[in-house]
């Protein structure tokens, strides 16, 4: 017969494989929500701009208005040099983007065209009319909550401002009165 010791063991190592299971199933079922909406919101991106790839995030953050040069538009997106030059040879091409004298003179600073604010603001609406559908099913206390929990996950995310940036390189910044991860544009490298 086993002795209360073992039985405490036993509940232990039972309570600790449930908890694992358990965080697991939470960590897949986050994992399969989080792809389902950066398709729907690639889907929506391609169909308002005609581009995929990081067209869409780079319109969005040259549209916060700072005058990024080419170099911290491809650090945000995570692009090679060659790969940003082209993106915004194309952006300029198609009207959405001019090439300003940066702040030191020494870089050229990327704005919108009247073009590219309107391409810019169909794409956020589109983004959150297509992110609005998946939230549905909730009530508004658990909308609520749901908003609660997401701020406290971001917020325990990204420590640099260039990370900061990457993460919100699609987020319609007037929505977030309380961001929990404000990115500051301006200084990422």
């Amino acid at each position: 017969m086993c002795g209360p010791h073992v039985l405490v063991k036993l509940i232990f190592v039972l309570n600790a494989h449930i908890t694992m299971a358990m965080s697991d199933r939470t960590a897949n079922l986050l994992g399969a929500l989080g792809l389902a909406v950066a398709d729907r919101i690639g889907e929506a991106a391609r169909q308002t701009l005609n581009h995929a790839g990081e067209t869409p995030a780079a319109l969005v953050v040259i549209g916060y208005g700072l005058g990024p040069s080419n170099d911290q538009l491809r650090r945000i997106l995570g692009l090679s040099h060659p790969g940003s030059v082209r993106l915004v040879d194309r952006l300029v091409a198609d009207g959405l983007v001019e090439r300003r004298e940066g702040r030191d003179r020494r870089a050229i600073a990327l704005h919108l065209t009247a073009a590219g604010h309107t391409l810019r603001e169909a794409l956020l609406q589109e983004r959150l009319a297509t992110i609005r559908p998946v939230l549905a099913p909730l009530c508004a206390e658990e909308e609520e909550t749901l908003a609660a929990l997401l701020h406290k996950l971001l917020a325990a995310l990204p420590a640099s401002d260039l990370e900061r940036c990457t993460l919100c390189r699609l987020c319609d910044d007037r929505v977030c009165s309380d961001c929990p991860i404000p990115a500051d544009f301006r200084s990422a490298p």
